[in-house]
């Protein structure tokens, strides 16, 4: 907790002692000490594509987990669809998935082939519940997969989801873009159903600027995912170039180009090996939000689970009526202020090409248009300090009610 306390506690760069800080970004990424050095080392030896590091972070990925396998990929959209190929599911079936989520978890349904159904969200999570499942399932006479987001870092019942859906357990995917580092219950997300997908894109929880994880205790799926992330190929340029190997390969299924390298899996276990102090430090963030902003009128905290644990991903509040000022504008204001925001997500039937695509309840998504209107992120990551929050929490408060 060394590095990441004393960050917290004596501000940053921007920062004037004594002061506010002069700007507070939506979020920063903190790359160890031996994240850099592992990425020099890599260099050093000349191999940096898929390698001998990218099988010891697999390795270290699924032991964290307490899981059976760990297949690195190029990104969690390629892991979600590699996940859906590995299940072999016939051309065309249908996939539910929530509509509050990112444009990438579509695109992997659809790209692997298959039926985009999109379900409404409970205005509490956010995320779709047993009922908008069923009710989303039933009106397209069923689904054969499921696609389950834990929204923010925010734990879904993933169980639940999937009796609603008619869905056995060994046709869920779940999307943990979010959510490493989330509990359901007793049991961490990446250990619960068939194949569970990570991201360690810039801004997540465990960065590494680029890259992806499938977690499955199927070695078959397992294996398939292997098979499938370098264009199907029998055997990888490291695996064919070592002592004793081969030129020649093979190719026994239609894979894609989606393998991690050498160089972000070095990033990857030393960041890794400081994941437990960089979460620690997303609830103290949390908590000093949720102190702070209780009491500022028209300001709906995040949900927070009843069981589990939520990896604080996103802090994101709604902008109700009562606060005085709509989302758009409260944006633009912070911004004026040097205070950076997001909004997470636009709905996938929004977008343009996904209208095409995606299968609609009759009565529209309701649920999903009245969060993304109010749904605001505030600054959140490893590094924010106790100053940066304080002076987000400020600004709320002075600007709620404001004309």
């Amino acid at each position: 907790m060394v590095e990441l306390a004393r960050r917290a506690a004596t501000g940053s760069a921007e920062s004037v002692a004594g002061s506010r800080p002069r700007s507070v970004p939506f979020t920063r990424t903190y790359i160890s000490p031996e994240a850099g050095q592992a990425v020099l080392d890599v260099l050093a030896t000349g191999w940096i594509t898929s390698g001998q590091q990218v099988v010891e972070f697999e390795t270290e990925f699924a032991r964290y987990l307490g899981v059976d396998d760990a297949v690195a990929v190029s990104s969690c959209t390629a892991a979600i669809e590699l996940s859906l190929r590995a299940l072999q599911l016939p051309p065309r079936s249908k996939v539910l998935m929530s509509a509050m989520t990112f444009c990438g978890a579509a695109a992997a349904i659809a790209h692997a082939g298959h039926v985009v159904v999109l379900a409404d969200v409970d205005d509490v999570t956010g995320m779709p519940s047993p009922s908008t499942v069923a009710a989303a399932a039933a009106e397209c006479d069923g689904v054969d997969a499921l696609v389950v987001v834990h929204l923010g870092g925010l734990p879904t019942d993933v169980r639940a989801l999937a009796e609603a859906a008619g869905v056995a357990m060994t046709h869920v995917v779940e999307d943990a873009a979010h959510a490493l580092g989330t509990w359901v219950d007793e049991t961490p997300v990446g250990t619960i159903s068939h194949a569970t997908c990570f991201s360690f894109y810039a801004t997540k929880n465990l960065p590494i600027g680029e890259g992806g994880m499938v977690t499955t205790n199927d070695p078959a799926l397992a294996a398939r995912v292997r098979e499938m992330r370098l264009h199907g190929m029998s055997k990888d340029a490291w695996r064919r170039y070592l002592p004793g190997g081969g030129w020649r390969y093979d190719v026994t299924v239609d894979g894609i180009k989606a393998n991690m390298t050498d160089v972000q899996a070095a990033m990857g276990r030393a960041q890794l090996r400081c994941f437990d102090e960089m979460q620690a430090r997303r609830r103290v963030v949390a908590d000093r939000y949720d102190a702070a902003l209780a009491q500022v009128p028209g300001l709906r905290l995040p949900a927070r689970p009843v069981t589990g644990t939520h990896a604080w991903h996103l802090y994101a509040v709604r902008v109700m009526p009562e606060y005085g000022l709509g989302r758009d504008e409260l944006i633009d204001r912070l911004r004026e202020r040097g205070i950076g925001t997001s909004v997470h997500f636009i709905p996938v039937h929004h977008l343009t090409w996904f209208k095409r695509q995606c299968v609609l309840p009759a009565r529209g998504l309701p649920g999903v248009d009245a969060v993304f209107d109010r749904t605001l992120s505030l600054p959140m990551d490893a590094i924010i300090t106790n100053a940066e929050v304080d002076a987000v929490c400020t600004a709320l408060a002075e600007e709620g009610g404001a004309s």
